[in-house]
C-alpha cells in the first residue's frame, strides 16, 4: 500500500511543476535573446566649462609706442684753461657736485709771479702817466707867457695820452694774470654727475691759450632728463590730421603727456611731457626726431639708457576692452569667442585697438551684452554648447 501511494504523491508533484519550469525556461531564453542584443550605449560627456564675461566699457585715451635714448639736458666737458702740472685731484669718481665745487688744482706758482710781474708794470704806467700830467700842466703855463711853444704843449699832450694807453695795457695785463691764478682752480661749472678722472696729479696738462686744451672729465646733468625718439611718418600725419578736427593737441605747442618705461618693467614708470619737434623729417629714415622731458628726482636714469615712450595718439572716446588672453587668430584674422543665449559657441572676427591697463580694445565686432569666453577657450567648438560660469570679477578689473 505503501509504494502506490509514494507513486501517487510523485505524480501529483509533476503535475504542479509546469509553472516553475516555465519561469525556467523563459529566463534562460531571455539569456539567449541577450547575446544577440549589441551593448548599450556609454552616457553622454557634459558639456565642456568656461568662463565668459561681458565686455567692461569705459573712457580710454589711445597711445603711441616708440623706442627712445635717454641724454642729460646740460652735459660740460671739463678742460684746463691754462697749462701747468696738476697739484691735486678734489673730487670723487662718479660723484654728484654742485656748481662752484673745486675739482682740480693746477699749481698756481708761475701764474702768481706773472701777476708781480703785470702789478709792478701797472705802477710804473701809472707814475708815467701822473709824470705826464704835471708836464702837460707845466707847457700850458708856459705857453701863456710865449715860454714854449704849441708844438710843445701838443707834444706833451700826445705824452699823457701815451701814459693812459699804457696804463690801460698795463692793468689788462694784470687782470689776465689775476684769471689764469683763479683758472688754476677748476670749478664744477654745473650741477650734475661727474665723470672719473682723466688726469691724475704730476701730469702737465694745455690750457686753451695753445687750442689743445687737455680734457679732465666731464658732467652730465640728471634732473630732469630728456628721452629723444623718432615719431614715424603715418603717425606724424594721423596725429596732424587729429589736430586740424580739434580731436588732439599738437605738441608743438602743447606739452603732451608721455609715459616712459625702461628696460625690464612691464608697466610706465616715470611721467613726463614732449618739450621739441624737429623741424623737419629725416629723408633718409621718414621719421622725425621729437623730446621728452623727463623727471628723474631719484636719478636711477642715466644718459644712454634706453627706454619705450607712449605718446597720447587719441581724444578720450568710449570703447569695449577685454582680456588680452580671450583673443585668438584664425589664419590672418583675429577672432574671440562668444556664447549665444542658447549656450553654443560663436565665433566673431574682431578689430583689435591697443592695450589699455592690461586690456585689450576692442574697436569693432563685439556688442556690450556679449558673453565673451575669457577661460577655457581651448575647450570651446563652434557650434557646440558649453557650460558657463560667469567670471567673479569684470573683464576688466576697472570700470
Amino acid at each position: 500500500m505503501s509504494e502506490p501511494n509514494q507513486g501517487q504523491h510523485f505524480a501529483r508533484r509533476l503535475s504542479a511543476s509546469p509553472p516553475f519550469l516555465s519561469v525556467v525556461a523563459l529566463s534562460f531564453a531571455g539569456l539567449l535573446a541577450g547575446c544577440d542584443r549589441p551593448a548599450q550605449q556609454a552616457a553622454a560627456p557634459p558639456p565642456p566649462a568656461v568662463t565668459v564675461a561681458q565686455p567692461t566699457k569705459r573712457t580710454v585715451t589711445d597711445w603711441d609706442e616708440f623706442t627712445g635714448r635717454f641724454e642729460a639736458v646740460e652735459e660740460v666737458q671739463v678742460r684746463a684753461r691754462v697749462g701747468g702740472f696738476v697739484n691735486s685731484v678734489e673730487f670723487q669718481d662718479g660723484a654728484i657736485v654742485r656748481t662752484g665745487d673745486l675739482l682740480y688744482v693746477i699749481d698756481p706758482r708761475p701764474f702768481e709771479a706773472a701777476a708781480q710781474q703785470a702789478d709792478g708794470k701797472l705802477s710804473d704806467a701809472r707814475a708815467k702817466v701822473e709824470l705826464a700830467k704835471r708836464e702837460l700842466d707845466r707847457a700850458l703855463n708856459l705857453v701863456q707867457t710865449n715860454a714854449v711853444s704849441e708844438q710843445v704843449v701838443d707834444q706833451r699832450r700826445q705824452a699823457l695820452q701815451a701814459a693812459h694807453a699804457a696804463e690801460m695795457q698795463a692793468e689788462g695785463e694784470l687782470k689776465v694774470a689775476k684769471l689764469n691764478i683763479e683758472f688754476t682752480h677748476v670749478q664744477a661749472p654745473l650741477t650734475g654727475r661727474v665723470s672719473r678722472h682723466l688726469v691724475s696729479p704730476g701730469n702737465l696738462v694745455q690750457g686753451s691759450d695753445n687750442g689743445a686744451s687737455t680734457l679732465l672729465t666731464s658732467i652730465v646733468t640728471l634732473d630732469p632728463i630728456y628721452i629723444y625718439f623718432d615719431l614715424d611718418e603715418a603717425t606724424y600725419q594721423r596725429n596732424s590730421r587729429l589736430w586740424h578736427e580739434g580731436k588732439r593737441p599738437s605738441s608743438r605747442d602743447t606739452p603732451n603727456p608721455v609715459q616712459v618705461t625702461l628696460a625690464g618693467e612691464t608697466k610706465p614708470s616715470h611721467d613726463g611731457v614732449i618739450n621739441f619737434l624737429d623741424n623737419r623729417l629725416d629723408a633718409s629714415t621718414g621719421t622725425l626726431r621729437s623730446r621728452a622731458v623727463i623727471k628723474n628726482t631719484d636719478l636711477s636714469i642715466l644718459p644712454g639708457q634706453f627706454g619705450r615712450v607712449r605718446l597720447i595718439g587719441s581724444s578720450p572716446y568710449e570703447a569695449l576692452l577685454i582680456p588680452d588672453t580671450a583673443v585668438a587668430t584664425d589664419q590672418s584674422r583675429k577672432i574671440v569667442f562668444v556664447v549665444k543665449p542658447d549656450d553654443t559657441v560663436e565665433a566673431k572676427p574682431v578689430m583689435l585697438g591697443p592695450l589699455d591697463d592690461g586690456l585689450r580694445v576692442i574697436r569693432e565686432g563685439l556688442k556690450a551684452d556679449d558673453r565673451v569666453i575669457v577661460d577655457g577657450i581651448q575647450r570651446a567648438r563652434v557650434g557646440a554648447k558649453v557650460t558657463t560660469h560667469t567670471a567673479q570679477a569684470p573683464a576688466g578689473g576697472k570700470s
